[in-house]
């Protein structure tokens, strides 16, 4: 389990294709206090520590994950979101979120608004449901807040702060990212389909 709130901006070192996938990923994470197997969250995705170093980690992707996620997109010098989870009685600064991903969104535009950003995603059209209006979401693992939502586009705003420690600052057009819509909202949308059912 995470909150979002991104602790350190990793880059992927080496890919080895042949299998599943093993990336390995420079991190400044004092990996001595990691054990093996831990999960890290790696731009929203909670991926398992199999292998480590002084300053990086080396993480096994599978065929499913690959499927469902923007990390087949990923070559040398991609810049990685990273948070270790939580333990108890860490401080909750974001929202829950988990780790997993429900899908993509596509960057439609990024406009500088004075000091911030705007950037304008694109839901798939199964998620629109789950995103409010000041509610929250997980964009490449990072807690966001939503200014607003118009059909399947919700409009996210990017403090200087945000864009310079996450990896939103390098995000291009026509970009994917990793969606993780918020837990009381998928709650939410499973009790109102149940109800509709009945």
């Amino acid at each position: 389990m995470f909150t979002g709130i991104i602790t350190d901006m990793g880059e992927v070192i080496s890919i080895d294709k042949s299998g599943d996938w093993k990336i390995r990923i420079r991190t400044n994470f004092k990996m001595d206090s990691i054990p093996m197997g831990a999960s890290i969250a790696c731009s929203g995705v909670c991926l398992t520590v199999v292998e480590k170093a002084a300053n990086s980690f080396l993480v096994q992707i599978s065929n499913e994950t690959l499927s469902k996620t923007a990390i087949g997109q990923w070559d040398i010098g991609t810049r990685i979101n990273l948070e270790q989870s939580l333990k108890m009685g860490d401080e909750l600064g974001g929202h829950l979120v988990f780790g997993h991903v429900d899908g993509l969104a596509e960057v439609i535009s990024i406009t500088p608004i004075k000091d911030s950003h705007e950037i304008i995603f694109a839901l798939p059209e199964n998620l629109k449901h789950l995103a409010a209006a000041k509610g929250s979401i997980a964009l490449d693992g990072t807690s966001l807040t939503v200014n607003d939502v118009q059909d399947n586009r919700i409009y996210i705003n990017i403090i200087p702060h945000t864009w310079d420690v996450t990896s939103f600052g390098q995000l291009k057009v026509g970009q994917f990212v990793h969606v993780e819509a918020d837990m009381l909202a998928r709650y939410v949308a499973r009790i109102l389909e149940i109800k509709k059912e009945k």
